[in-house]
């Protein structure tokens, strides 16, 4: 590790520590819980008894849901494609503030009427099939292996790029320590550390572009030193007007805005929360803060263009414009805002696939109880980070694009069956196999074949289809039994 740069790393450790910390805390919560009857110890470890308050969820769900593909991935992109690549992330304004009034209340009050812990809980409620839970779990653990990836990815150039370690070194610190902390803590240990990564990534945040806007002289130089560069970089429609035109832009909002609604991570925390107040204030803190992060970080790397040259990957632009603007033992401070958007979204994804193998999987196959419980799941996670690490040891070029693909496969999975299950009576167990399998199909066949059908996005189309399936196949066959519509609706 010659030339690694020690002083950055240094704080960078604390905030490791810190983590820690909040992990083994946490652990008592987790041990306690896995003596309990039935469901008591995944009650715990999968939504944390329940117990979020309004800031804690705000914290934790803008944690979750802005990653690398928010703070490495995005502001990478931007520094290549410049300020259409600003506008278009900004689609994801209302995203937080959707995803709460959607799934909100009534999820909540669902998942605590079925004593659901995960999505696929309320799956094999609403709609009473075995095999339909086993084909959403499975997809849910290859998916997130995906994404996991992407975060592992998006962490490692973090570091790599700040502190001058090798990559694989970088992505060794980065597994160990959300592995460990997850596994110890479950979700009380994830929304606590996300709590104190949420902070950190707003202070970071706000101190990194202001730094970069003085650095560049002004918004306006800025800007006018990109139009000089590329009067692309510029443009809403970015250096390349065919990559970004107006129906690929349009669409893209279903895929980071409306559509989040069925990202089983996400989805989780309208289960964890403590009341309606503690709702309606996470919704307005959650809103703010996301809408913050996400502009000042995009922003950063569209700016980055401007303050850094020559490197390697756009990836690598949060770590270039720290390291230059910032005294080493400050850059260290200041990276910790990005570095914990990764850790905040790689433990949630590893706790829902996690959730998946054991409440879904295993729990179908095979007894699930006491002990056993408890010991199956730490294996399972510690199985799932070794696969997940081993997949990140060959990055792609710009992961964003692993980001989102992922995203997309599980949108294409969980978005019918979870919306029209809580809000539509006659969705059936049939409909739902048809809007599964024809979202999953039909997307991986337009992203391998025809990724931009019409000029949109690649998931706008078999979203089309899985809705339409799913009503149509709803419409041709029995409707739900009565005592489903008397659990979920009461009459």
């Amino acid at each position: 590790m010659a030339g690694a740069r020690f002083d950055v790393l240094l704080p960078l450790l604390f905030y490791f520590v810190a983590v820690y910390i909040l992990g083994f805390y946490s652990m008592k919560y987790v041990s306690q819980a896995s003596r309990r009857e039935g469901k008591g110890f995944l009650t715990e470890y999968l939504v944390g008894d329940r117990k979020m308050g309004g800031f804690v969820l705000a914290m934790t769900l803008v944690a979750t849901y802005l990653s690398a593909g928010s703070f490495i991935g995005g502001p990478g992109t931007a520094y290549s494609m410049g300020l259409s690549w600003v506008f278009l992330a900004m689609a994801q304004m209302p995203t937080g503030y959707f995803t709460l009034a959607v799934l909100g209340k009534k999820f909540a009050i669902v998942a605590r009427k079925i004593n659901a812990v995960t999505v696929s809980d309320f799956l094999k409620e609403r709609y009473e099939n075995k095999t339909l839970v086993l084909l959403v779990s499975v997809s849910v653990v290859f998916f997130f292996i995906a994404a996991m990836t992407a975060q592992f990815v998006g962490a490692a150039r973090l570091l790599q790029g700040a502190v001058n370690v090798p990559y694989q070194v970088a992505l060794t610190m980065f597994a160990l320590t959300v592995i460990i902390y997850t596994i110890v803590g479950g979700f009380r240990a994830v929304v606590l550390t996300d709590t104190l990564q949420g902070v950190v990534m707003s202070i970071s945040t706000l101190v990194l572009i202001i730094a970069a806007i003085a650095a560049g002289g002004g918004v306006k130089n800025i800007v006018d030193s990109l139009s000089a560069l590329d009067p692309g970089l510029i443009s809403p429609y970015g250096p390349d007007p065919t990559f970004t035109s107006m129906a690929w832009v349009t669409s893209f909002w279903i895929l980071v805005g409306f559509a989040v609604v069925g990202l089983p991570q996400v989805a989780t925390r309208a289960m964890g929360y403590k009341d309606c107040r503690s709702l309606n204030r996470a919704i307005i803190y959650g809103t703010a803060v996301s809408n913050f992060l996400l502009l000042a970080m995009h922003l950063l790397g569209a700016f980055g263009r401007v303050l850094v040259a020559d490197i390697s990957t756009g990836d690598l632009v949060v770590p270039a414009v720290v390291t230059k603007l910032f005294p080493n033992w400050l850059a260290g401070v200041v990276l910790a805002g990005p570095l914990a958007a990764v850790m905040s979204t790689v433990d949630s994804q590893l706790l829902v696939a996690v959730g998946a193998i054991i409440n879904d999987i295993y729990a179908i196959l095979f007894d699930l109880s006491g002990k056993k419980t408890a010991r199956i799941t730490f294996i399972s996670s510690v199985a799932i980070g070794v696969i997940t690490f081993a997949a990140a040891f060959n990055p792609p070029e710009l992961m964003v694009w692993l980001n989102l693909y992922a995203n997309a496969g599980l949108i294409s999975t969980f978005l019918w069956p979870v919306i029209l299950g809580l809000y539509w009576k006659r969705a059936n167990t049939a409909g739902a196999f048809a809007s599964i399998i024809t979202g999953i199909g039909s997307y991986i066949f337009f992203n391998t074949y025809l990724p931009r059908p019409l000029g949109m996005h690649t998931i706008v189309v078999p979203l089309l289809i899985s809705l339409a399936a799913f009503a149509i196949v709803a419409y041709l066959t029995p409707k739900p039994p009565a005592r489903v519509i008397k659990k979920f609706w009461g009459i």
